[in-house]
């Protein structure tokens, strides 16, 4: 079967698409189908997994834009054209200079998180994919082109970032709205295990390339960075729209239909209409709450709250320290005596990337909370044990001295990814495309990815500073936010798992505590009751034929 052919089977028809209304999805079945049907839905489709694997490529471009820099840094001919000549001959970077060109990728990416919300919730999430892949494509264009300006690199790392930073929003919100409930965790987990895989690559072709004597050492690895934006742009065109968008544009039959695919079941299964009913009726909340403002992802139900719980914990993502191995991985290797750093970035990344597998499984049998807690807390032992050794063991002036404590630092490296891969990275991503009623969704994702984007620009920038000055003491100040992690998830974060988004929004809203969420049973009704009250002002015959809201200034 062609590719055109499989990617057709997900286009939903539009025979009755202009005709339908919201108020028509919750007696579809009764009325057309007759019976509802209640069997059990298959665990994954393969329309599912498709729309998974294809989408989640952002994360790929994430992740290789993310890890190529590190070995750049101690490339020969990238210092000899980029660097800065020594007294004694030799090249390498200042640390103004290393921390801009590592660093201006997430300054972009801050911009493009917080622009891609209005884009989104304009165009839709497929087209806004496809949009920020070009960008990201034109951004690959101007770092290649030069081959003697630093700034030109730096600034094309700024125009690729905006597109990864939007594809960082964008993605996981198209995940989370198009994914059955029961794979929505492992799938927009999916986006970490596809950073961690660009990651690997990035490590792979770095090691081929580097011992090139030309600009071709890493023009090579750029130049590859073109297929991944192509494969996304392209490849999401053929993908259908998100049916929770869909359905807010008015197009309600192709949403069922989109959705009846990815569950594998007909328009007349109990999950179809139990989500269908879920959506309508959180729309008609929405649209009798009026047009949405801004303020209102501080203003709104139990909206405070949450943006700065996303805030918090995609900045704790970062804080945890595991972009500071990613991006100087190489730098700070080399430091220990470590013969050749690039087989250790291949190691580092191998097992980033295996030990995000488990993730997926982890995120949806073992819950959000417990996993991020008992993950938190694993990396603070990590941290503790590198940085004592590091600081106290390792010899800085002469690493070759104390071979034992490099390998050592590698160890619990290592150890230390296997708790950021199987908890932190993947799990955060799926949290904040759940805990946010629609009607903020795009924005307050933006929000919070931008939120990650800052501090990965501030750990990027100012770690040759840092460690110019406290060396490897560094470690302790990343071990002490995995330990306050480990109480803001306590204290803060709903345990979401095996719920619908409108389902997650309630508890939220009826205050839910976070200790007791995993065993919270709604009273019959109430979701209902608290998405379309019955003493709403608008009938369903208003409802369906009202605009969308969308945020506005």
């Amino acid at each position: 079967m062609g590719v055109h052919n499989i990617m057709s089977r997900f286009k939903p028809s539009t025979e009755h698409s202009e005709a339908s209304t919201p108020a028509r999805s919750d007696s579809y079945a009764e009325k057309d189908h007759g019976i509802i049907d209640d069997t059990p839905v298959k665990y994954l489709t393969w329309r599912s997994f498709i729309l998974g694997l294809c989408v989640s490529m952002g994360g790929f471009i994430f992740g290789y834009s993310t890890g190529q820099i590190s070995g750049f840094e101690t490339m020969q001919d990238f210092l000899m054209r980029f660097g800065e000549q020594q007294a004694d001959g030799s090249y390498a970077f200042s640390n103004v200079r290393s921390g801009l060109i590592v660093g201006l990728l997430s300054i972009g990416t801050m911009i493009g998180a917080l622009t891609a919300a209005p884009i989104a919730d304009r165009f839709g999430r497929k087209l806004s994919i496809s949009f920020w892949s070009l960008i990201h494509i034109v951004g690959i264009i101007i770092q290649i082109a030069t081959s003697t300006s630093w700034v030109q690199v730096a600034m094309g790392r700024w125009v690729a970032g905006l597109g990864v930073g939007a594809l960082s929003s964008v993605v996981p919100m198209y995940q989370s709205e198009s994914a059955p409930v029961q794979v929505r965790g492992a799938m927009v987990s999916a986006f970490q295990l596809f950073v961690a895989f660009g990651i690997f690559i990035s490590y792979i072709v770095n090691y081929g390339t580097e011992r090139i004597h030309s600009t071709a050492s890493w023009r090579i690895t750029m130049g590859i960075g073109f297929a991944w934006p192509l494969i996304l742009g392209i490849g999401t065109l053929f993908l259908p729209e998100s049916p929770r968008y869909a359905y807010r544009q008015g197009r309600v039959d192709e949403a069922r239909e989109v959705m009846c695919k990815l569950y594998g079941v007909g328009p007349n299964h109990s999950v179809i209409l139990r989500e269908m009913k879920e959506m309508k009726d959180k729309l008609d909340e929405e649209r009798n709450a009026g047009t949405a403002k801004w303020h209102e992802l501080f203003t709104g139900p139990r909206m405070f709250y949450r943006t700065m719980l996303g805030i918090a914990l995609q900045s704790l993502q970062q804080l945890t320290g595991a972009n500071f191995i990613f991006y100087y991985g190489n730098t700070i290797f080399k430091s220990t005596g470590i013969s050749n750093n690039y087989i250790t970035q291949i190691i580092l990344g191998a097992v980033n990337f295996f030990m995000t597998l488990p993730g997926l499984y982890i995120v949806e049998h073992y819950g959000r909370r417990k996993s991020l807690m008992y993950g938190a807390a694993w990396m603070f032992i990590c941290f503790m044990i590198w940085a004592s050794v590091g600081n106290f063991a390792l010899d800085i002036n002469n690493p070759e001295s104390t071979p034992a404590a490099g390998k050592a630092m590698i160890v619990f490296t290592c150890f230390f990814i296997v708790g950021f891969a199987t908890t932190w990275g993947p799990i955060v991503w799926a949290i904040c495309g759940e805990m946010y009623p629609a009607r903020y969704r795009a924005a307050c994702i933006g929000m919070a990815t931008a939120a990650n984007w800052t501090w990965n620009f501030l750990i990027s920038f100012f770690t040759p500073f840092i460690n110019s000055a406290i060396h490897f003491a560094y470690g302790y100040v990343f071990a002490g936010c995995c330990f306050a992690a480990i109480f803001v998830v306590f204290f803060f974060v709903i345990e979401s798992k095996g719920r619908s988004l409108e389902e997650v929004d309630s508890m939220y809203v009826l205050h839910v505590l976070p200790w007791k969420s995993e065993s919270w049973v709604p009273p019959e009704g109430i979701v209902d009751d608290m998405h379309h009250p019955p003493s709403s002002p608008k009938a369903e015959g208003q409802a369906e034929h009202s605009e969308p809201t969308e945020l506005r200034e």
